[in-house]
């Protein structure tokens, strides 16, 4: 039997859809970035560095991230530098990382902390010891209790990076890794480290509300879904995947338990012992082999909660002599090889002799480590130059975006490869850039080829004397790196090179190369000395990681050097070997320790400011806006006083732009880009007097695309008439008695499964829009009507179910915009719309107009909407206007604009027609509208009226606070946005087969995904009492989402089957801590 279990554990599983976990992973982080209180986030993110200077840098960074939406406002960042810039190695520096946190914690104070986690240790308010900044140490047992309740992301980012040499000023983690690039064209370039944050997003959910760590490496992306990990409570975790032996045998090895397990799938079992790069024997004698002839590879990944984390807390803050005495002694302590011993008992006597050893183990060892088998894990790994182009040309090459936020030429002037990365950079005409090679905040002038397989990355070149051509031609071949830095007290910037297959470290008699030729080759050739790179004394191995080879000289100077020490210059050895021996030279072990990184940032905010100002300015030149200026404008401020001048040089161009195509240029979207440029040059209040100008666009806009073939006067205030001159003029009218008529019109009410949105102006007036909905009667009715009667007595007299009431005599009143707490300013508008109030006969009688919706307010089930329908339709009716169901919906979405709600059509869609529908909406004038009515079977029908649980939620919900954040993010072309949409329609038309084949399951993950967009469009349409209540029908559902825009309201539980569905409500009914009510609903038919 218990072989049995361990055959399913150690089962092959299919590896993780790398597209799928990625954007399931930035859907997590941009969630909890945006609405941290709902969607738990990192307390606090520290990296660790290698060098105080390295730690600047870094901390440059995560502002940036702080900056572009990477990491919440709320979380507290920090780079932690090895003391001293001493190695102490990884477990040391764990250590000294939570120290060092501590002490930030302290030097901020309580003050800048969410008041939940504020308590008390030992009657000690924490507040109290936390304000006492100006004492030297961290005042202990509070701050252990303090620090024991965050939740924590420690990245090791530390480090030379030798094998990556390019990516050394930047730091590894920080390398452009474009995987969904094309998702948001308008963004910052997507770093490792940006997606290394988006999975940790999900791990942040499997630690819940426990305190506790979660240790990563920069080097390496884990691609699988962290949200569902397994996290034992008070104790350590560390994540493995299941690998071949020839793998492992170079890597560490975690040998879990095959008897104790705490779950049935065996995901999570208890660690027997720790292996370093074992031979096969070593293996097999420790029983480290699985079933299927894999083994359990230790990814670098640890989590420590509860009673584990308290502990490891309390030896970090109280370990700092222990530290001091590494750095003595010159030795290291390894987070995978000393620290994760602790809490394995099989290594303690190993532990116990090595530096710290005896504490690890007295501090650690009373918790036991488990291991969590991510089966699916996708181990990305970026060790070499040649892995980092891999994973941009290998499996992952659909995700990554070629050409993100560069300036490139015409084909006929240039010959760049289709399949090249090119990456925040200028290109000029002239250039050549070859297939699969990346270039990287780089400023190429022409004359310049950049062969295949090769990495560019920071390169300025100049111009000469400010002219297009450049005389100066060079070429970097095939496989080759080429970088530039800035250097400490040097004025010009060191260039850089290497072949892509070159290792720094592989000695001279090793077989080591420079530029993928042998060391012996190149000096043979190019006739130099081993004493011109290497000093006799003081170096044990003669590698290219501290060779003095790059010259420090004038610009072009050093490129042509680079020519001939890549072998490539057909110039005279003799000359340039004279002129390299006289040139100061620099090895990259000293490039590592002199990178001037202030200066780097610097001037990579100004690459990139300048980059966006040009892509800004060829929307106003020659394009029409298609870009996302305000996002551009984030990048151009980074040049704070010149940026906000560049910002003020647009906002001149607007009114022109606006005049010269007024006729295809949306004013709507105008408006939005003066109101961010406003911002953007600090002009707060002339933006805001500026907005109502892009509402009343989108309203204008809407009106014209819908009122086509309609009076011009639809939406003006009437003409007062007075009653002697209608005599005069209606002689005939007025001998005829008066004849009352009276209508009623009654509603259902709408549930949308997916596609709203794409029928909100304005993407519905720009774009096509898809939706799929159902009519439904709730309780036994139809919920929402009107009744409107004629009367002899003149003017509008009009009550609702609320009580509210108001007799109109002056129809002239009668004018946009409306109080928006007029009860009454629906009716109002219908009478707008309908021109019924432009008609002479109001002048001879009047309306009766009373109105009802039975529904809970703030309801989501369109119910606004509807119930203007059904005046529009009642007025219609009454006066024997064109009361069609399409006119009346075209007339409703002009209304909703008219009262500033600005909802769409699917509202009006959904309770005008019967049944389940599929309506797509084509833009134009008129803007057409095709309902296509889905007839569903009678099995059908059962089937869904059995699964399907109307519930309100208890929330009200207020469409048009969603709406407005929706709008504006299209008017800026939120690239994000619109793709979201546009899946939202996609998945219409999806869900439409899916009910035609009766594949209800398939609907229920349609549910899902279009839930999970609609909090991509907003995170504010959902709160944590309708997290919780979905959290709550998770398992017995196979779909779920609210209806309309969200925010509270109804919401739609499609249940796995009728058995689910029935014990779902019966629980939901019984548990008083939901707010929430199950109503009876049934399928409205005509």
């Amino acid at each position: 039997m218990e072989n049995d279990r361990w055959a399913r554990y150690s089962r092959t599983k299919q590896k993780a859809d790398l597209a799928e976990v990625l954007r399931k992973s930035w859907y997590h982080l941009r969630l909890s970035v945006r609405h941290p209180s709902r969607v738990p986030t990192w307390d606090a993110i520290v990296l660790t560095a290698a060098s105080p200077e390295q730690a600047e840098l870094y901390e440059w960074q995560l502002k940036r991230a702080k900056r572009t939406g990477r990491i919440s406002a709320s979380t507290v960042t920090l780079a932690v530098p090895d003391p001293l810039g001493q190695r102490i190695g990884s477990g040391a520096a764990t250590l000294h990382a939570i120290h060092a946190l501590a002490a930030h914690y302290q030097k901020l104070g309580l003050s800048l902390v969410p008041e939940e986690h504020v308590g008390a240790t030992n009657g000690i308010s924490e507040s109290s010891v936390l304000h006492e900044s100006s004492r030297d140490e961290v005042h202990f047992l509070p701050m252990v209790s303090f620090i024991a309740k965050r939740h924590i992301l420690l990245l090791h980012a530390g480090g030379d990076s030798k094998r990556v040499p390019w990516a050394n000023p930047m730091g590894k983690v920080f390398l452009p890794l474009p995987y969904l690039a094309a998702d948001d064209p308008d963004g910052p370039v997507p770093l490792l480290f940006d997606h290394i944050l988006a999975i940790a997003a999900c791990a942040r959910l499997a630690f819940k509300n426990e305190g506790g760590i979660f240790i990563m490496t920069g080097d390496v992306l884990p691609c699988f879904d962290a949200s569902t990990m397994i996290l034992p409570e008070d104790t350590s975790c560390i994540i493995t995947v299941p690998i071949t032996l020839d793998v492992a045998s170079n890597h560490g090895v975690v040998v879990s338990s095959k008897s104790v397990s705490l779950d049935k799938s065996c995901n999570v079992s208890l660690v027997d012992n720790l292996l370093q790069k074992p031979s096969l024997e070593e293996l097999s004698k420790n029983k480290a082999i699985l079933d299927d002839g894999r083994t359990l590879l230790d990814t670098g990944i640890i989590a420590v909660r509860g009673k584990g984390w308290l502990e490891l807390v309390t030896l970090a803050l109280s370990c700092q002599p222990l530290i001091s005495e590494l750095l003595k002694s010159r030795k290291e302590i390894s987070l995978y090889e000393d620290l994760v011993a602790a809490w394995v008992p099989a290594k303690h006597e190993w532990l116990r002799p090595r530096p710290m050893g005896e504490e690890l183990v007295n501090g650690l060892g009373k918790q036991k480590m488990f291991s969590y088998c991510a089966y699916d894990l996708l181990f990305l790994h970026f060790g070499t130059s040649s892995e980092v182009l891999d994973h941009l040309s290998g499996s992952g090459s659909g995700l990554v975006g070629r050409r993100h936020l560069c300036s490139i030429p015409a084909t006929n002037v240039s010959d760049i490869a289709s399949h090249s990365v090119v990456l925040s950079s200028k290109i000029a005409p002239g250039v050549s850039i070859g297939d699969d090679s990346l270039v990287y905040d780089s400023s190429i002038s022409s004359g310049i080829q950049i062969g295949s397989l090769s990495i560019v990355v920071g390169v300025n070149v100049p111009t000469v004397n400010g002219t297009t051509e450049n005389p100066f031609k060079f070429m970097l071949p095939d496989r080759h790196c080429l970088w530039e830095v800035p250097l400490v007290g040097c004025t010009e910037r060191v260039i850089v090179y290497c072949g892509l297959h070159d290792n720094p470290k592989d000695s001279l008699s090793r077989g080591g190369t420079f530029c993928g030729r042998p060391w012996k080759k190149v000096l043979i050739d190019l006739g130099i000395e081993e004493s011109d790179l290497w000093s006799l004394s003081g170096i044990h191995e003669k590698c290219l990681w501290n060779a003095k080879i790059f010259p420090i000289h004038s610009y072009f100077e050093m490129l042509n050097l680079a020519s001939w020490l890549m072998g490539l210059s057909e110039q005279k050895s003799e000359q340039l070997l004279q002129v390299w021996r006289s040139s100061r030279r620099i090895s990259l072990e000293e490039l590592h320790r002199s990178i001037d990184f202030s200066k780097m940032c610097i001037g990579s905010s100004i690459h990139q400011s300048d980059l966006a100002a040009g892509i800004a300015k060829a929307c106003f030149n020659y394009g029409m806006l298609g870009r996302n200026l305000s996002q551009l404008c984030e990048e151009i401020l980074q040049k704070e006083t010149l940026g906000v001048e560049t910002c003020k040089d647009f906002l001149d161009l607007c009114p022109k732009l606006l005049e010269q195509n007024s006729k295809i240029l949306p004013k709507s979207r105008a408006y939005q880009v003066q109101v961010d440029l406003l911002r953007a040059c600090g002009s707060e209040s002339t933006a805001c007097k500026l907005e109502h100008k892009v509402w009343a666009s989108v309203a204008d806009e809407t009106a014209s695309a819908v009122r086509y073939g309609f009076k011009e006067n639809l939406l003006e205030a009437p003409i007062n008439i007075s009653a002697s001159a209608f005599q005069k003029n209606n002689d005939d009218y007025l001998d005829q008695s008066f004849h009352p008529r009276s209508v009623t019109v009654e509603l259902p009410v709408r549930v949308d499964f997916v596609g709203g949105w794409s029928d909100t102006p304005p993407w519905s007036l720009e774009r096509a829009g898809h939706v799929l909905n159902m009519a439904i009667s709730l309780e036994g009715s139809l919920p929402i009507g009107t009744t409107i009667e004629t009367t002899k007595a003149t003017g509008v007299y009009v009550n609702d179910d609320a009580g509210n009431e108001s007799h109109i005599e002056d129809l002239t009143s009668i004018a946009a915009p409306f109080d928006g707490d007029d009860p009454f300013r629906l009716v109002k508008s219908a009478l707008l719309v309908t021109g019924v109030i432009h008609e002479n006969c109001l002048a001879s009688m009047g309306l009766q107009i009373r109105t009802w919706a039975n529904v809970p307010r703030g309801s989501g089930l369109g119910t606004s909407s509807i119930l203007a329908a059904a005046v529009v339709k009642g007025l219609l009716q009454i006066t024997d206007g064109d009361a069609s169901n399409e006119n009346i919906a075209r007339l409703v979405l002009v209304l909703e604009q008219l009262m500033g709600t600005g909802g769409g059509w699917q509202d009006q869609i959904g309770g005008l027609y019967p049944g389940i529908k599929f309506t797509a909406s084509f833009p134009g004038i008129p803007l057409r509208l095709k309902v296509i009515p889905l007839l569903a079977s009678p099995r059908l029908v059962s089937e869904l009226q059995q699964r399907l649980l109307v519930v309100f939620t208890g929330q009200v919900r207020l469409a048009h606070q969603v709406l407005h954040k929706v709008v504006i993010r299209y008017l800026r072309r939120d690239n994000l946005l619109v793709s979201s949409i546009k899946r939202l329609t996609e998945l219409a038309k999806i869900g439409r087969e899916a009910l035609m084949n009766y594949d209800i399951d398939d609907l229920g993950e349609i549910m899902l995904e279009a839930w999970r967009l609609h909090q991509e469009l907003d995170p504010y349409c959902s709160n944590k009492s309708v997290d919780r209540l979905f959290e709550f029908a998770h398992p017995f559902c196979c779909g779920y989402k609210l209806v309309g825009a969200g925010g509270g309201g109804f919401a739609l539980l499609l249940a796995k089957d009728a058995e689910r569905a029935k014990k779902l409500r019966n629980l939901l009914e019984e548990d008083s801590s939901f707010d929430a009510k199950v109503y009876d609903w049934n399928i409205f038919s005509a």
